[in-house]
């Protein structure tokens, strides 16, 4: 009666083992995806980053030329539609998501901030409206409809560039000058690093003259912070360098004469200029979430090779168990 039992233990163990390599095969395969979307999201952030950083000269001397206008028309009084400020009553929120998941919290993180933004807005009896950048941001408030006022929504891809910024800033322009809407805030990503991004609310509109780009706490947004990450391998092992990149931006001569009006000086550069802001916005919460879907991929690897590790023990045991069993039988029946 003995044998039999034991010869049924056997067949557990060995079906059990069987599971467990199967698994291990599973896991391992797991692992080569989520490595090979690392590096492809690193790739991608690279060239993100470029983007970001290209863009840098136009707008830091933009921001030069908009300074140098407004001090030599300091004490007159000239209206431009952009720069208006009016009392508040309604605000239009533009929110900034990704097209796609895997990239840790990424959405969830804008989502969240706008969801308070909106409840702020409420509380103070201010009017808000959304304009959806980015599918996973359509999908989560669409089905809210009932609880949020959507204005418009766009879908920018993964190459983005002034077209896509172009039309979203048409939208905000035509909205604002005609009264629609009395503020325009940008909630987006700030990229800081590879492990660090800041979900931020900018005010877009209206804007400043003097070419300040500040948040809504008054804080003014310093893009002289940039990095550029340099992707390579260390020991067999995915690396990142980090470099300081700096903008050599001319100063704003004081000898230059302008023919045209300082009005149509400044209405022919502050649409330009809200343009770039909108189109970096776009960059950096590209960059943002191609740098969360590494760091996502990054942590499932490590997660897979853990468990990848723990269940080659459990099977090891499981086998050393196995035979251990078979050579009692052997001797437990060369002994009867």
């Amino acid at each position: 009666a003995a044998a039999p039992r034991a010869r049924g233990r056997l067949v557990v163990a060995a079906a059990n083992l069987k599971e467990i390599r199967e698994r291990i095969n599973s896991v391992g395969n797991t692992k080569k995806i989520t490595d090979a979307m690392k590096l492809v999201a690193a790739a991608k952030v690279r060239r993100a980053q470029e983007a970001v950083i290209a863009g840098r000269p136009f707008a830091e001397n933009l921001v030069q030329v908009l300074y140098g206008v407004n001090q030599r028309i300091r004490g007159e009084n000239v209206d431009t539609p952009l720069a208006e400020v009016r009392p508040v009553k309604r605000v239009c929120l533009v929110v900034c998501t990704g097209d796609r998941g895997l990239c840790g919290g990424f959405n969830n993180f804008i989502i969240k901030k706008t969801e308070e933004r909106y409840a702020e807005l409420a509380a103070q009896g201010v009017e808000a409206e959304l304009v959806l950048v980015g599918k996973k941001g359509q999908q989560y408030f669409e089905r809210r409809a009932d609880q949020y006022a959507i204005r418009r929504a766009f879908e920018v891809g993964q190459s983005i560039t002034i077209k896509e910024s172009q039309a979203i800033a048409d939208a905000l322009f035509s909205a604002f000058t005609q009264a629609e809407i009395d503020k325009v805030e940008l909630i987006y990503t700030k990229f800081k690093s590879l492990i660090s991004s800041d979900p931020i609310v900018q005010t877009l509109l209206p804007m400043s003259k003097e070419g300040e780009v500040c948040d809504i706490d008054g804080n003014c947004l310093d893009p002289t912070d940039d990095e550029l990450f340099k992707l390579t391998s260390k020991e067999g092992e995915f690396s990142v360098e980090r470099e300081k990149v700096s903008t050599e931006v001319q100063p704003f001569d004081d000898l230059v004469i302008f023919e045209q009006e300082p009005e149509q000086i400044l209405d022919a550069l502050l649409p330009l200029y809200m343009n770039s802001q909108v189109l970096r916005a776009l960059q950096e919460s590209l960059a943002s979430e191609l740098a969360a879907r590494m760091n996502a991929m990054n942590n499932a690897s490590d997660n897979a090779k853990e468990l990848k590790k723990n269940l080659t023990l459990v099977y090891n045991r499981g086998r050393q168990a196995k035979i251990t069993a078979q050579i009692i039988e052997i001797v437990s029946g060369a002994s009867a």
